[in-house]
């Protein structure tokens, strides 16, 4: 688009000024993406073992009767898909600030640990506690992602130079590896706690009420609010620690801030809906194609990605298994290795 500035009469004619093409594609990726989570959030509402037509979707929203689509739709579905924007969010953002942080472009919620401490916390809660219900899962599954990432940044701190990429993802691939261990010896030795564990390890939105989202929603919020806000100092760290010291900015505050932020967003979604793996892998380097490597517009763009990306998945989900589902866990893992490995014999991966 191009626009001309006017200029005073005796005045030489101010050039005509271009707007960048790579911003405008910018901000038409990002509205392409609001219109496909509208897209996703009304084909969640409407599509499942009973399929609702729109205008018992709108009734069912603004003017309910107390039918059986205004409980199906009000009770059943709007809560899945709010949480499923908020969980698609969180992985989403989480997997485009481990990648800037690790600069690895295999870095997924899983490489810091948090899945691991998540699921290693749960099954103690099953096994010592006798925690079997969803709701109980969510503070233990929460605490194992806090008690993983602190770990892990512990470890990775240790040494002169402090948490690096490279520290940070070896400590979080050893404790990965030890914590998974734990959890095969403790399913091990007793089978309830493996046939509670299992339903919970899969990754679902099945199952999951307006209480669950109510308890996750906050760290969520705090997660999301914490890593956007630290997009320009991931942005200086990406030229090199060396870079971003003489630009004037803080690493180690950076690290601190981006581990927080990725420990709330994949802690809280993890313990919603259990471990949910490819969307924190796949979705930046889907959305690096328009934003480009700047994490001020890499963040957003990956959050909404990740939202359509795990409702798409869940509604597939229903829909092919009908009258059951597939979980969004399996649906992700047979759709989403395919599309990556796509995504990456289509073109060069983008540096992160």
């Amino acid at each position: 688009m191009t626009t001309i500035a006017r200029t005073p009469p005796g005045q030489p004619r101010a050039r005509p000024v271009r707007r960048s093409p790579l911003r405008r594609r910018r901000l038409v990726g990002l509205l392409v993406l609001v219109v496909l989570l509208l897209a996703a959030c009304f084909a969640s509402v409407a599509f499942g073992t009973k399929i609702i037509a729109f205008p018992q979707v709108w009734s069912a929203l603004f003017a309910p009767t107390g039918t059986e689509d205004d409980i199906v739709v009000r009770a059943l579905r709007i809560p899945r898909t709010v949480l499923g924007v908020l969980v698609g969010i969180a992985l989403g953002l989480a997997g485009a600030l481990i990648q800037g942080h690790t600069r690895n472009p295999l870095a997924d919620p899983g490489l810091l640990g948090v899945n691991a401490g998540s699921a290693f916390f749960v099954v103690l809660g099953i096994y010592l506690f006798g925690v079997t219900s969803l709701l109980g899962y969510v503070w233990f599954a929460f605490a194992g992602a806090l008690v993983a990432s602190v770990v892990v940044f512990t470890l990775g701190s240790m040494g002169r130079g402090g948490p690096t990429p490279v520290t940070l993802a070896l400590a979080g691939a050893a404790l990965t590896f030890l914590l998974n261990a734990l959890v095969s010896a403790v399913v091990l030795i007793d089978t309830d706690t493996l046939d509670a564990y299992r339903f919970w390890n899969v990754g679902s939105l099945a199952g999951r009420d307006s209480s669950i989202a109510g308890q996750v929603v906050g760290f969520l919020a705090v997660g999301a609010v914490l890593g956007l806000a630290s997009a320009p100092g991931l942005n200086a760290l990406s030229l090199g620690d060396d870079v971003a010291r003489s630009l004037g900015h803080s690493v180690r505050r950076t690290r601190v801030l981006g581990i927080v932020a990725i420990t709330l967003l994949a802690g809280g979604a993890t313990a919603a809906c259990g471990p949910i793996a490819f969307v924190g892998l796949v979705v930046p380097h889907a959305v690096r194609a328009f934003t480009g490597p700047d994490h001020r517009w890499l963040l957003p763009a990956s959050g909404l990605l990740g939202a359509v990306l795990l409702l798409a998945a869940d509604v597939l989900g229903r829909i092919v298994a009908r009258p059951g589902e597939l979980q969004v866990g399996i649906v992700l893992a047979l759709v989403g290795a395919p599309f990556f490995i796509a995504l990456v014999r289509r073109r060069k991966m983008v540096a992160v």
